[in-house]
Parts: C-alpha cells; sequence; structure tokens
C-alpha cells in the first residue's frame, strides 16, 4: 500500500514537473499562463457549443426513431450507438477541455502569489493582491458552470447508454415500443443540457472580456 501510494505521488510530481515546464517555455517564448487560460477557456466554450449540437443531433435521430411504427431494429440500433459514441466524445472533449482550463489557472494564479510576494511597494502589492483575489472569484465562478454543464451530460449519456443497450438486447418489436416512453425523460435532460451549457458559454465569454479588458 505504501508503495503504491509513493508511485503515486512521485507520478503526481513529475506531472508537475512537466507542466511546469512546459508553461515556462512558453513564457519565454513570449505566451503567457494569463493567455493560454484565455485560449483554452475559448477551446472549452467552443467544445460545448459543438456538444450541444452533439446531443441535439442525437435527441433528433432518437426521436425518429421511436415516431416509427415499422422500424428495422438493427438499423435503428447501429443508427443509435454511433449518436451514443458521438455524444459520449463531446462530452470527454467537454471534460478535457476544462481539465486544461484548471490545470493552466492553477499555473497562474501559482506565480501571480509568488510574485506578489517579491513586492516591496506596499500599495502595487496591495493592487495586485486585490486584482488576484477578483480574478479568482470570476474565475471560480466560472469554472463552476463549466462543472454543472459538464455534470448535465451525465444523464443525458446514461438515458442513451441504457437505449442502446436495451435495443441491443431486445432486437424485436417491443424494444422500440418501450423506447418511446424514454424519449420524454430524455428531452427533459437535453433541454437542461442545454440550458446549463448557455449559461457556462455565457460566463466564458464574460470572463474572457474582463481578462482581456484587465490586460488592455
Amino acid at each position: 500500500m505504501k508503495i503504491r501510494v509513493l508511485i503515486v505521488a512521485i507520478m503526481a510530481s513529475l506531472l508537475a514537473g512537466c507542466a511546469t515546464a512546459y508553461y515556462n517555455t512558453l513564457d519565454k517564448a513570449g505566451i503567457h499562463k494569463r493567455d493560454i487560460l484565455v485560449s483554452r477557456v475559448e477551446n472549452t466554450r467552443d467544445s460545448q457549443e459543438e456538444a450541444q449540437d452533439e446531443f441535439k443531433d442525437a435527441l433528433e435521430q432518437f426521436g425518429s426513431i421511436v415516431a416509427l411504427q415499422n422500424t428495422d431494429l438493427k438499423q435503428a440500433y447501429d443508427k443509435l450507438s454511433a449518436e451514443y459514441e458521438d455524444s459520449q466524445a463531446a462530452a470527454e472533449e467537454v471534460t478535457d477541455r476544462i481539465d486544461a482550463v484548471e490545470n493552466v489557472a492553477k499555473a497562474l494564479f501559482k506565480e501571480w502569489e509568488t510574485e506578489i510576494d517579491q513586492y516591496t511597494n506596499a500599495e502595487f502589492k496591495r493592487s495586485s493582491t486585490s486584482q488576484l483575489r477578483d480574478t479568482r472569484t470570476r474565475y471560480n465562478g466560472m469554472l463552476s458552470t463549466m462543472r454543472q454543464s459538464e455534470q448535465s451530460m451525465q444523464p443525458v449519456l446514461r438515458t442513451f447508454r441504457d437505449n442502446v443497450l436495451f435495443l441491443k438486447h431486445n432486437l424485436n418489436a417491443q424494444a422500440i415500443g418501450s423506447l418511446r416512453g424514454e424519449f420524454a425523460t430524455l428531452e427533459d435532460d437535453i433541454a437542461v443540457l442545454i440550458r446549463e451549457m448557455n449559461r457556462s458559454i455565457a460566463e466564458s465569454n464574460k470572463f474572457i472580456e474582463e481578462l482581456r479588458g484587465a490586460t488592455a
């Protein structure tokens, strides 16, 4: 058990070291952590918009399949399975983007705190500390909405997975009839997902504007 803990600690240390070296290299090239943070927030926003479209397409496919009276169940399974895989991939990309935002934000705030300690001018130090506090508050609010939008995808994915598996295991006429009852639930879950993502996208845009305004 102790060996496993030690290995995990070593791996975490190595990853942290790699990230630090990565950011330091970019910083020397004139690409600062603040710029990287803005870029990654933009990428996350774009991924959320793409995920919205993917889930909407999946819902449309689901609705078209359950609406038909005589459906080729194998074809229905293939379509829903493909939509589920695309939706899952879109959700994973959103998660990866949010993790990347969190990674660079931690590095940025750590650097900022370190540099504040280097001030000898008390007024400058107070001003920078206040800016850091305000920026971190705005960032935490944005990150919270990002994570909520991320979580809103999970009920949809679970429902999709259940229905895809149900079709796979029950390729018979009763399967489509049973899926019709799931459509309303899925529709409601996707409506919640889109609402949460729109809120997160709006917070991301606001954070980007404020961060850019602070450096203008």
